[in-house]
Order: C-alpha cells, then sequence, then structure tokens
C-alpha cells in the first residue's frame, strides 16, 4: 500500500458534463452533477469521498450548465483541496472529456484517477494502483459485482484479471463497469485521436489490441447512481448512511 504523503503524485478527473436528461425535469437548471443531496452537491460528496483517501488535486469535466459548477466550486471548494474546472466547448465524450481535463496538469507521477461526477462506489480508488502495481497493468478499472448486470452490461475479464471487452446487457449475477479507472503515466498517449471519444467504445477496444494490460479489480460495495429520478431520491439516505461511517474532510 502507498503512503498517505505520497497521493500527492495522483490527480483525480471526475466527469461532470452530462445532459442529466432522465432527471432533467427535477433539477431546472442544475447540472446533474450538481444536484443537492444532504445539503451538498453530489459531485462535491465523491470529492470529498476521494479525498478521504488521501487524494488532494481534481479536475472537473464540465459541460451542460458548466458555469454551475465553476461557480459553485470557486467560491466554496473544500478547504485544502486543489479543485478546478475544464469546460468542453462541444461534447468530447467521457474519454475526450477525461483528455480535456487532463491538460491542466502535468503528467503526474502516479498517473490519472478517473471517475463519474453523478455516481460513488463506497470503495478505496487507490485499490486501482495498488493491484494495478503489483501485478504490472498499466491501467485498471473497477469492476462492481451486482444480482443484475441487465441494466448495465458486464465485463468479460481474463484468467490473469485484465480485461478483455464488454458484453451485452443480460440479466444476472455480473462484474460491471463501475466508472472508476486508474491509467498510468502517459497511458492516455495511447488513446485514439478522434473526438468525441468513449471509454468503453472506443478507448478500452484500441487499448487492448494494442497490448495496454487493463486490470479489473472486482468489489461489492454500496453504489449509487443518481441518474434516474428513483435513484436521486435514494441519495439522501445514501449519503447520510455513509457520512456516518467515513471521515469527509
Amino acid at each position: 500500500m502507498f503512503a498517505k504523503q505520497n497521493r500527492e503524485q495522483f490527480v483525480t478527473v471526475l466527469l461532470a458534463g452530462g445532459f442529466g436528461t432522465r432527471i432533467a425535469h427535477l433539477l431546472s437548471d442544475t447540472p446533474k452533477p450538481m444536484a443537492p443531496v444532504a445539503g451538498r452537491p453530489f459531485v462535491e460528496w465523491v470529492i470529498r469521498y476521494f479525498a478521504s483517501f488521501g487524494l488532494r488535486r481534481f479536475v472537473l469535466s464540465t459541460g451542460h450548465l458548466s458555469e454551475v459548477i465553476e461557480t459553485h466550486f470557486a467560491n466554496r471548494a473544500p478547504a485544502n483541496l486543489e479543485v478546478i474546472c475544464r469546460r468542453e466547448s462541444s461534447p468530447l465524450g467521457t474519454a475526450g472529456g477525461f483528455l480535456n481535463a487532463a491538460e491542466a496538469f502535468a503528467e503526474p507521477e502516479g498517473g490519472w484517477l478517473v471517475a463519474n461526477g453523478d455516481s460513488l462506489v463506497v470503495t478505496n480508488p487507490m485499490a486501482l494502483v495498488d493491484a494495478a502495481r503489483a501485478r504490472g497493468w498499466d491501467a485498471a478499472i473497477l469492476g462492481l459485482e451486482v444480482a443484475d448486470a441487465s441494466r448495465f452490461g458486464s465485463l468479460c475479464v481474463a484468467a490473469d484479471g485484465t480485461l478483455r471487452g464488454f458484453a451485452e446487457k443480460c440479466p444476472g449475477i455480473g462484474l460491471i463497469n463501475a466508472g472508476v479507472y486508474w491509467f498510468g503515466p502517459f497511458c492516455r498517449d495511447g488513446f485514439p485521436s478522434q473526438r468525441p471519444l468513449s471509454f468503453e467504445l472506443d478507448v478500452f477496444p484500441h487499448l487492448i489490441a494494442k497490448g495496454i494490460r487493463i486490470g479489473v479489480v472486482p468489489v461489492s460495495a454500496p453504489f449509487i447512481d443518481i441518474g434516474t429520478p428513483s435513484s436521486l431520491a435514494e441519495a439522501e439516505t445514501f449519503i447520510a448512511r455513509l457520512t456516518g461511517k467515513t471521515e469527509f474532510l
């Protein structure tokens, strides 16, 4: 495991540029990651959770209603954290948004952690780094064990723990993409050049074809994605339970 002081070597990019069409009618002029939950924007809870593991540098990839996110963190960013925003001038896709946001920092010695700003997995994100370095992987993806993978689709994992690809959505127990990634230093140099750019459809298949070893780290952990009216309604209770167990900043 890596010492907490070494976590300054990492930069965390949170993807916060989506339109949130399924819950837009509930939020008015508020972008989905800024949905108010337990007294704070949801994406701020994501930042605070990651920060509880020693991470200190964050970039938010913004798009839809980006000025709302920018204004909030310019005035009320959590203390002792570096939080900046990088706006997309046009939709770039998940991986394109990451690359645009990554331009805000020099290549970090520890690599890049990437997560969605509208979901949260209650597990140590640094486990990706520990597992990847222990097994010589170039990148890693968090695989979440769920009872029904029909909404998400499943990860295909080789016997050595590396990613083979993505399966079609099917009912039953499965390992899904939790939307949390680690990319080692300069791994992004191997990304395709087109925009928009998707992690699942473009980046991971391209890297696998080039021989880049992408490990899958399976976890069974509480998870929430606020992308539907029902899950947004559950977020208040989810965060309330979490704050009772975690030392947030």
